[in-house]
């Protein structure tokens, strides 16, 4: 019990002090805010603050453990017969009803966008942050499909169904910069998305079906 409770404080310190992180970037922008801000605003010793986030980009991606496997658990979760594209173009479909942050549709997705392209700091992590997706994602899908080690298949697919996400993705978020609605985003996106996965179906549509 007692060592639950400490690690119960421990997650609840390095939360307020994410949370208090991501309030004053966003707010501000990353590269106007210093740790030391950070710490004063969390009520913690910039000592804390680096205890818990090694660097200042980690308080900006303090979920990037879980958004690196996020890839992997939409294949893990395919339905029985469900192909890997299907299974993209129902999470990707869903997350747009449901304005989810893992493909970046919530509300304050531009914001972040806009800091994250404001900072080259930031802009290194999130390409090194897609390029553990894609191989993580690859990786995955060698596991599921029995790949050899030499096939190039299984970083081909990922590559694929990654790069469309993305570039869905960062389009719905130019349109928000740009000053449209969600209300006109969405029919947009949704027809956009089908489109992709379209064509992706023609292609690797029958690569790793759940049997």
């Amino acid at each position: 019990m007692e060592e639950g409770l400490r690690e119960r404080k421990k997650r609840e310190t390095r939360r307020r002090i994410a949370d208090m992180a991501m309030g004053l970037f966003m707010a501000r922008g990353f590269e106007q805010v210093t740790v030391a801000e950070v710490a004063r605003a969390a009520d913690v010793s910039v000592n804390t603050v680096f205890n818990y986030f090694g660097t200042k980009e980690d308080l900006f991606l303090d979920r990037e453990e879980e958004v690196e496997d996020l890839q992997s658990k939409v294949v893990h979760e395919r339905e029985k017969g469900e192909s890997v594209v299907a299974a993209f173009r129902r999470d990707f479909m869903a997350a747009i009803e449901e304005r989810d942050w893992r493909y970046g549709l919530n509300d304050g997705s531009d914001v972040f966008a806009r800091i994250v392209g404001d900072s080259p700091s930031l802009m290194a992590r999130f390409r090194d942050l897609e390029h553990t997706q894609t191989q993580r994602l690859a990786r995955t899908l060698a596991e599921e499909s029995g790949a050899e080690p030499d096939d190039l298949t299984p970083h081909l697919v990922a590559a694929h169904i990654l790069e469309t996400t993305r570039r869905l993705s960062r389009h719905a978020t130019a349109l928000k910069l740009a000053g449209v609605s969600w209300a006109e985003i969405r029919p947009l996106l949704i027809r956009q998305t089908e489109q992709a996965f379209d064509l992706l179906e023609r292609g690797i549509s029958d690569y790793c079906v759940r049997m």
